[in-house]
């Protein structure tokens, strides 16, 4: 089930009421929180985020002679072939990560809508989405953009979701990018980890609308 009706409050980057917008109850006012397909979904991007990068040498691998260190017998020492042995400190190593594999995860299509739908109504249930009229810049200043997002009362982690070409977006992603505690992303690439890691999302409402019919 869905809430009646959602009405948000839009401002200006001066942080004055510039009127409002109602979004749908299906995208952002659903009753019916999955926390099981959010916390998957977290998982999967956290997974995927993941590079192969940890390598240790097995035996084969590892600089050294292959000349039995002493002999067989008579030593009282305990038998050994070599000393890249797995045993020997300075050896190979044995089952350990060999630069090949693999932490993919995958989340089907509905889940992952359900769970982006979850997380965006609990956003706005708390007042942590920051509807704007417009998204743009005269120049790229960031003296200019910290003043905006405290003039919208964007405090705390705050995500700023453009959208748009990158020659119309380039004036605010060179003004906000070098600001503490705020992230940058496509208004095709929010995903639940970052409507959940942030505090406050700062975006416009041409963006929101298109977050709303791609998740109906």
């Amino acid at each position: 089930m869905a809430a009646k009706k959602i009405s948000l409050s839009v401002v200006n980057l001066k942080g004055e009421e510039a009127g409002s917008v109602t979004l749908s109850p299906e995208v952002f006012g659903v009753k019916d929180v999955n926390q099981q397909v959010v916390k998957d979904a977290v998982t999967v991007y956290l997974a995927n985020l993941r590079q192969a990068t940890a390598k240790t040498k097995k035996r084969h691998e590892v600089h050294g002679t292959g000349k039995k260190p002493y002999r067989q017998k008579g030593t009282g020492r305990a038998r050994a072939g070599d000393v890249k042995s797995p045993i020997w400190v300075g050896g190979g190593t044995v089952f350990g990560p060999d630069g090949t594999q693999n932490y993919k995860l995958k989340q089907n299509k509905k889940e992952h809508k359900l769970a982006l739908r979850s997380v965006w109504t609990e956003k706005v249930a708390n007042k942590a989405v920051i509807a704007v009229d417009a998204l743009k810049f005269e120049k790229a200043c960031t003296k200019d953009a910290a003043a905006a997002l405290k003039a919208i009362k964007a405090e705390g982690k705050v995500l700023v979701v453009v959208d748009g070409p990158v020659e119309e977006m380039e004036n605010v992603i060179l003004s906000v990018r070098n600001i503490d505690n705020v992230g940058l992303t496509e208004v095709e690439n929010v995903s639940v980890y970052d409507v959940l890691y942030f505090d406050k999302i700062v975006i416009a409402v041409d963006a929101l609308k298109k977050i709303e019919e791609a998740l109906k």
